[in-house]
């Protein structure tokens, strides 16, 4: 399935306050779409509402944010149906929540794997599960945002990559199931992307860690919303920004090539420690 054009189609951004969520919202708006946006924090919520705004290119344009938890089964349902009730379902809803912390797998706590897991992997289960009997009957576009590190395990990133594998492994599955509903779907699989969330991520990277992403680049998020959109335009199932396209070969067909080479930046940073 593809989108020929987003005008006047309703948006839902899970993950949409910040960084990738929100420069497809803020992208979406100025392609004339009515978006929604969903986080944990509400002051963040309000000031990504106005940014979006902004972007409008007419009047009649709506806009919405509502606070969720996404890892929260029961806040979802809630959330999503009173959504639905004010904004209508949706015709996209992209799925962009996420964070990672990188460390030493032998210093990463189960309290840690396990929100990983709920803000990933549960949290995406959780909102299609909700939205999709409002989906069923009129079709549309589901995008799951996984990573690089979805198909590539990294070096300090064991719970990150967990949950971002478990992304792409559900997305396969959904884009075989729903066909029958007329709903696409797609998976983004974003390189290092220099958002807020990234410059946390940062703080605490072993250095190995910081070693194997040097050599992948940074990207923008407008860069990779302007990728996700002409990705859903050409109804691309694996949607890989930058980078990331070339990895993912390398990764399938040459895999002791990535791994040669990862080792090799490993190795010379822990000599360096």
């Amino acid at each position: 399935m593809k989108i020929t054009n987003f005008d006047g189609l309703s948006v839902y951004i899970v993950g949409g306050s910040s960084g990738i969520g929100l420069a497809t919202a803020e992208l979406l708006a100025a392609r004339g779409s009515d978006v929604i946006i969903f986080a944990r924090g509400g002051e963040r919520l309000e000031k990504a509402i106005e940014d979006i705004r902004s972007k409008a290119v007419r009047d009649t344009q709506r806009f919405s944010f509502k606070q969720m938890d996404v890892g929260v089964h029961p806040d979802v349902s809630r959330v999503m149906e009173e959504a639905v009730q004010e904004f209508g379902p949706p015709d996209i809803l992209i799925n962009s929540a996420g964070r990672a912390y990188p460390d030493y797998f032998d210093n990463i706590s189960y309290e840690q794997f396990d929100e990983t897991m709920k803000v990933h992997i549960y949290g995406i289960w959780n909102t299609i599960s909700a939205l999709l009997p409002y989906m069923k009957d009129r079709g549309g576009y589901i995008v799951n945002v996984s990573s690089v590190v979805g198909f590539m395990g990294v070096f300090g990133y064991s719970d990150y990559a967990a949950s971002k594998f478990a992304i792409i492994g559900l997305t396969e599955t959904l884009k075989s199931e729903l066909k029958r509903y007329n709903i696409g779907v797609s998976i983004l699989c974003p390189p290092d992307t220099d958002t807020p969330g990234f410059e946390v991520e940062n703080r605490n990277k072993p250095p190995e860690t910081v070693a194997v992403s040097e050599s992948g680049g940074l990207m923008e998020p407008e860069q990779v919303a302007e990728a996700l959109l002409k990705g859903m335009q050409k109804g691309k199932f694996f949607i890989g920004p930058g980078s990331a396209m070339m990895v993912y070969r390398l990764k399938r067909f040459f895999p002791w090539l990535v791994e040669m080479v990862m080792e090799r930046d490993i190795k010379k940073a822990q000599k360096a420690m």
